[in-house]
């Protein structure tokens, strides 16, 4: 059952002061000194738009660094991709010190100690959903990380995630997911004739987060352009458990065809599903290839495209 007490909503306090900035209603909070952050810290090292609170499901937030320049901290460790924020946390923002309070998760941590569950009936997953995955990532990630200054990578990876994770909610994306340095977005169809434009929308998805990239590269003037590859994938998939997430061979699908973009030397790959749903001037952008998708037997069919043609595809 779904509490909405605010009682036992999460928030933030400042440890000197008492202050709370609660955390109930949204998917995320800004802090900051500058307008318009939900915790704003009047502090000269916290940065105009220090970090970002998200919520990865009910009751359960992560904290991303937006490239601050004195950093976040989260019980002495520096942030640099996405943290799972505990009830009782220590996080420091420039000189502020503040403890992150979860009273639901702490309430259902202590209930789950005290209750035998052994002999209740098993907690179904949600059932099987029609779902379109997107799996984006930043390629050679790893190699780019190790000539940059923690405070840049953090900045990088934390724009990153922002602007991708906003470009996949506001076209209709029910979940994001932050894995390493891969974005994971999840599309629930109502019903199968809305497939075809949920598809649509996930491409233009794809367009923009490769639009943000290159502009993230500019604006921090990053020794090397990020460059990205996308899997797109449509099936059924389980939504639910604890991180609200989606499961099954879909995902895992969709992650391989990103995987794929690699070997086959354009930027998006899609499955068949997703292929089948375009309209026939649509398919003729793709091109055909056999891969070899990473645990699967055999060869696969992906349908490939460059962002450029994509993004022309789109506009017709």
């Amino acid at each position: 059952m779904k509490v909405t007490s605010s009682v036992f909503n999460p928030f933030l306090m400042v440890e000197s002061s008492g202050r709370r900035f609660p955390l109930g209603d949204g998917q995320s909070w800004a802090i900051g000194r500058g307008d318009g952050c939900a915790v704003m810290l009047a502090s000269r090292s916290v940065s105009r738009l220090h970090a970002l609170i998200q919520r990865r499901d009910a009751g359960d937030l992560s904290l991303v660094d937006l490239g601050s320049r004195n950093g976040s901290f989260v019980n002495g460790t520096r942030v640099s991709f996405p943290v799972a924020l505990d009830d009782q946390d220590k996080l420091l923002f420039g000189d502020q010190p503040m403890i992150f309070h979860n009273p639901a998760r702490s309430a259902s941590v202590l209930a789950a100690s005290t209750v035998d569950l052994r002999n209740e009936p098993t907690t179904a997953l949600h059932t099987h959903s029609l779902t379109t995955i997107l799996v984006v990532d930043i390629r050679d990630f790893t190699a780019l990380a190790r000539t940059l200054p923690e405070s840049l990578l953090s900045q990088t990876i934390g724009t990153w995630f922002l602007r991708s994770g906003q470009i996949a909610q506001r076209l209709g994306s029910w979940a994001q997911k932050y894995i390493g340095d891969a974005v994971m977005a999840v599309w629930v169809h109502d019903g199968p004739e809305q497939v075809g434009a949920d598809i649509l929308r996930v491409l233009r998805a794809v367009t923009e987060i490769d639009v943000a990239a290159a502009e993230i590269s500019k604006a921090l003037a990053l020794p090397v352009p990020l460059r990205i590859g996308a899997g797109v994938n449509t099936g059924p998939a389980i939504l639910g458990g604890t991180d609200y997430t989606a499961l099954g061979d879909t995902v895992n699908v969709a992650f391989r065809l990103e995987s794929a973009t690699k070997a086959i030397g354009l930027g998006v790959a899609v499955g068949e599903r997703v292929y089948n749903e375009l309209g026939a001037p649509a398919r003729s952008s793709f091109v055909r290839r056999e891969v070899q998708l990473k645990g699967y037997d055999g060869s696969s069919i992906a349908w490939a495209i460059s962002f450029d043609v994509l993004r022309n595809m789109l506009q017709r």
